[in-house]
């Protein structure tokens, strides 16, 4: 398994007016994990679209089961449980506060697309590299 953390500060724009993070931010925050865990392994989203391939996201989950709220330095965990070997990759998000106490779960889908033509591909051939040794 693939784990990576990110922390995120939670800004004041990104709460209700109980001060409460808006639900739909969470989104955001896993998008920047996944850049964050991809980067850990040596890439970056505009290295895999120089490689032609592009990775649109294809269904979005999340549990919600306590509030984040202003100024809380959220930790967001970004697991991969599966090795990616066909065209889509699942990403596992928990989001934890300074407390450690679970606040939302997530899992994402996306594709891995050609970026010309819009079909179907699998991972690239370097990052699967990457990947092999936390799933032996």
């Amino acid at each position: 398994m693939f784990i990576t953390e990110t922390q995120i500060r939670v800004r004041y724009a990104e709460t209700d007016q109980m001060g409460v993070v808006y639900h739909s931010n969470y989104f955001p925050y896993f998008e920047s994990a996944r850049a964050e865990s991809i980067r850990q392994l040596g890439f970056t989203y505009a290295d895999m679209e120089k490689m032609g391939v592009i990775m649109p996201v294809i269904d979005v989950h999340c549990r919600y089961l306590r509030p984040a709220k202003y100024d809380d330095l959220l930790t967001v965990k970004t697991m991969l449980k599966e090795l990616p070997l066909h065209h889509k990759i699942e990403f596992h998000h928990e989001v934890y506060n300074e407390q450690d106490e679970l606040l939302a779960v997530g899992k994402i889908t996306l594709y891995f697309m050609e970026a010309k033509g819009m079909k179907r591909t699998t991972m690239p051939a370097e990052l699967l590299e990457k990947l092999q040794s936390y799933f032996a």
